[in-house]
């Protein structure tokens, strides 16, 4: 007979982390996250103490400043955080693609510039591949490099919705370096472009780069999403991701390769919104009465408790799946779809069953679930819409399973 192995979702140090994070959300964002999203602030005090915890610095190196954990413990902290706010999320999630993208591809001394200051917050990055008139055809980038006498690259071209545009002081961004590539991917190269963080039209060294008003957005307010007008921006040749030996033409995987850990943290964000969604629905549903009895009591309140459930279970598992697998080393894009497809509409189902649970309240500011019905759309389109993610599930189902 087999012996029964304890069941353990976490590791203690999981289990550590995750409640600090739980605790700081249930204390510092559930209360005020209402009060920025009325406002579409910048929730500077709530970010302030994001740092205090280190949490900017969680994947980077001890060496350089950072806690060193893997990204199945990421995604455990970006779920608690987007079940506070996905907007709070958002800012970290863009440094930790950023981050990642040097610490897979950096240099040694872009790694040594960079990795310290991003570890601690004090500069924070964004990651730019979407322009004005192309939507998830990365191929099509307008945005262009070409290299000059001085031996310095100018990059000119917009680029749109990126999150931390305004107040980040690196962004990676794709632009085209070869535009006679065949293929065409191997066209591109990732530039880290250096910028002066909250300022909107930059100067001197930064001169060239500049970043119009934020856009007005339905949900996910808070956090800036801008666009970024490269014109004249001149960018040295070491600042090209991995160097200029190494790194020239390669910005497509590189950044396909990132997008794998980006698509996980939109699935942590998925299972974060979805999770207190139902918190939200249990809740309310025992409080509110009808025909004599709590509504929870109706049959037709529980099953839809119980989809809801059902999906925020399944929708965790893959997430978790897809960066274990990360971690492993395994090529895990076809699973990070799969999580980040599941998880992002099991977010927007689960905040409107909720939103149906409450009712007409559902529809009323002083509820939060308003603002979760505003901000769970965002999820099926950052990092590749739910039709994308079923191309790519697709694809590379035919490829492993060739007949």
């Amino acid at each position: 007979m087999a012996v029964a192995v304890p069941f353990e979702e976490k590791t203690d140090e999981q289990k550590a982390i995750t409640e600090m994070v739980r605790q700081f959300v249930d204390e510092q964002v559930l209360p005020n996250a209402e009060h920025y999203d009325n406002e579409d602030a910048f929730p500077d005090p709530i970010v302030d103490q994001m740092k205090e915890l280190g949490l900017f610095g969680v994947t980077i190196p001890e060496e350089y400043g950072g806690m060193g954990l893997d990204l199945t413990t990421y995604v455990m902290i970006v779920e608690e955080l987007s079940r506070g706010w996905i907007s709070v999320s958002g800012i970290i999630n863009t440094h930790f693609i950023g981050s990642y993208l040097l610490m897979k591809f950096g240099t040694d001394e872009q790694k040594q510039k960079y990795l310290p200051r991003m570890a601690t917050g004090e500069i924070r990055a964004a990651f730019s591949l979407s322009e004005p008139e192309l939507g998830s055809d990365v191929q099509a980038i307008k945005t262009t490099a070409k290299k000059g006498d001085d031996g310095l690259y100018e990059i000119n071209g917009q680029k749109m919705w990126v999150t931390n545009g305004l107040r980040s002081g690196l962004v990676f961004v794709l632009v085209k370096t070869d535009p006679d590539a065949e293929p065409r991917h191997k066209g591109f190269t990732c530039f880290i472009t250096e910028k002066e963080p909250g300022v909107a039209e930059n100067t001197g060294a930064y001169a060239g780069l500049n970043v119009p008003p934020q856009i007005k957005k339905l949900g996910y307010k808070g956090v800036e999403s801008t666009e970024l007008v490269y014109d004249g921006y001149r960018c040295p040749a070491e600042n090209v991701l991995g160097g200029e030996a190494a790194g020239l033409h390669q910005g497509f995987a590189q950044m396909m390769d990132a997008l794998e850990v980006g698509r996980a943290n939109v699935a942590a964000r998925g299972v974060g919104i979805a999770q207190r969604a139902l918190e939200l629905a249990l809740r309310y549903s025992q409080e509110r009465k009808t025909f004599g009895k709590a509504i929870a009591q109706h049959q037709a309140i529980q099953f839809k408790l119980a989809d809801m459930a059902t999906q925020v279970e399944a929708a965790r598992l893959l997430t978790i799946r897809a960066a274990r697998l990360k971690d492993a080393g395994v090529r895990s894009d076809m699973e990070a779809g799969m999580a980040k497809l599941f998880a992002s509409e099991a977010g927007r189902f689960c905040v409107e069953e909720s939103f149906r649970i409450h009712g007409g309240y559902g529809y009323s500011k002083e509820y939060e679930i308003e603002r979760l019905y505003r901000d769970a759309p965002l999820l099926l389109i950052g990092e590749g819409t739910s039709e994308i993610q079923r191309m790519v599930i697709g694809k590379k189902l035919l490829q492993r399973y060739k007949a």
